[in-house]
C-alpha cells in the first residue's frame, strides 16, 4: 500500500507512470475501443515506469550515494557497496533526509565537543604556564640576588637558599603530580585493594595535617553519629592521598577559626559514602562542574595565597573512578563545601 509521505523510488516511479498512462489510455479507450485502451495503458505504464525508475536510480540516487560516501568518509567496502546498490535505493527520500539530519546533528555535537576541548586545552596550557612560572621566577630572583652580593651576608644567604629550596620542592611536587595524573589518565594505575576501617584512615589524615589546621585555628572532627567503624574495600594508600587532598583543600579554603568535619554513611549495605566538609568561602555554582579539571581554580581561589600543584582534585577523581566509584561536590557561597566519594564494602568477584 502506498504511503504518500514515505515512497520508495519503485513506488514513486509506479505512481508517476500510472498518473501518466491512465488519462492517455482512457482517451484511446473512449475514442477507439477497450482493446486499444488496455494495450496503450500497458505500453505507456511500462515505458514510463522503466524510464522514471532509471532516472531515479541513475541520477538522483547516484547523487544520494555520493552523499552517503561523503558521510562515511571512506572508500566503500564490499558490504557498503551492497548497501548502496540494494538497500539504499529502497529507502524513501524522507528516510534519506533523516539519515543525513542525524549525521549532521552528530557532526554538530562533535564540533561543539572539539571547540570545548580546544578551550580546555588553552586554559590548561595557560594554567600550566602559570604554575611553573611562579616558582621558576622566584628561584631566579633569589639566585640573582645571591649572585649580586647577598651571598656574603650569612643571614640573607640562608633565608634565600631556604626559599629557593621551597620553590624547587614545589616544582618537584608539580612534576610528580603531572606524572601521576598522566598515568591515571592512561589507565596505568594499579590498585592494591584491602579491607580497612574508613574512620581510622580519616583520623590518620587528620593527625598528619593537624599542623596546617592549627596555623589557622581550624578544628578537625568526625560528625556525631558517624563514629561507628565502617569497613570499606579499596587501595588504602591511594585513598589516603584522596583524603589528604580533600582535607588539605578544606583547610586552605576554610574560614579562620572554622571547622572541617568528616562524615561517613552506609548508603545501601554495599557502599560507604565519605564526605569532607568545611565552612569556608564555598564555590560559585557556575564553577562546580569544573573543579575536578587539572589546574582549575575559581577567581576567588586564585586570589588567595595558597600553595599546591592544582592537580589534587583531578588526581582524586581519577583514583575514585579507578575504584569504579563516584566523587561529587556540594557547595554554597559563604556557607561551605562538601566533597564526597563512595567506596564498596565488598571484595569484587
Amino acid at each position: 500500500m502506498f504511503q504518500k509521505n514515505n515512497l520508495s523510488p519503485r513506488q514513486l516511479s509506479a505512481l508517476t507512470a500510472l498518473i501518466l498512462s491512465l488519462p492517455i489510455s482512457g482517451g484511446i479507450w473512449f475514442i477507439e475501443n477497450w482493446k486499444y485502451g488496455i494495450t496503450a495503458f500497458l505500453m505507456i505504464f511500462t515505458g514510463s515506469y522503466i524510464l522514471i525508475l532509471y532516472i531515479f536510480q541513475n541520477f538522483i540516487y547516484r547523487k544520494i550515494k555520493l552523499i552517503y560516501k561523503f558521510i562515511h568518509q571512506t572508500k566503500a567496502t564490499k558490504r557498503e557497496e551492497t548497501y548502496y546498490k540494494y538497500i539504499l535505493p529502497q529507502k524513501s527520500i524522507d528516510e534519506v533526509r533523516e539519515d543525513v539530519e542525524k549525521w549532521g546533528e552528530q557532526r554538530s555535537r562533535e564540533i561543539e565537543m572539539l571547540q570545548q576541548n580546544e578551550i580546555f586545552r588553552k586554559e590548561f596550557l595557560q594554567n600550566l604556564s602559570h604554575e611553573f612560572k611562579t616558582p621558576v621566577f622566584s628561584i631566579q630572583g633569589y639566585v640573582d640576588t645571591l649572585l649580586q652580593g647577598a651571598m656574603e651576608d650569612p643571614e640573607i644567604n640562608r633565608r634565600f637558599l631556604q626559599k629557593t629550596a621551597n620553590n624547587v620542592e614545589r616544582l618537584v611536587n608539580l612534576i610528580k603530580d603531572l606524572d601521576a595524573i598522566s598515568k591515571l589518565e592512561r589507565g596505568e594505575l594499579k590498585l592494591n585493594k584491602q579491607h580497612f576501617v574508613i574512620q581510622e584512615l580519616v583520623r590518620e589524615v587528620f593527625d598528619n595535617l593537624s599542623w596546617k589546621a592549627e596555623a589557622r585555628q581550624i578544628s578537625f572532627s568526625i560528625k556525631k553519629g558517624c563514629e561507628t567503624p565502617l569497613l570499606v574495600f579499596g587501595d588504602k594508600e591511594k585513598l589516603r592521598q584522596v583524603l589528604i587532598n580533600l582535607v588539605d583543600n578544606a583547610v586552605k579554603y576554610g574560614k579562620q577559626d572554622g571547622e572541617v568535619v568528616a562524615s561517613m554513611y552506609n548508603t545501601d549495605d554495599t557502599h560507604i559514602l565519605t564526605e569532607i566538609s568545611d565552612d569556608g568561602m564555598g564555590i560559585p555554582e557556575q564553577h562546580l562542574d569544573r573543579i575536578f579539571e587539572r589546574f582549575y581554580r575559581t577567581n576567588e581561589g586564585r586570589s588567595r595565597d595558597v600553595t599546591g600543584s592544582g592537580l589534587g582534585l583531578a588526581i582524586s577523581k581519577h583514583i575514585i573512578e579507578a575504584h569504579a566509584q563516584n566523587i561529587h561536590v556540594r557547595s554554597k557561597e559563604n556557607v561551605g563545601t562538601s566533597i564526597g566519594f563512595t567506596l564498596s564494602t565488598r571484595r569484587e568477584r
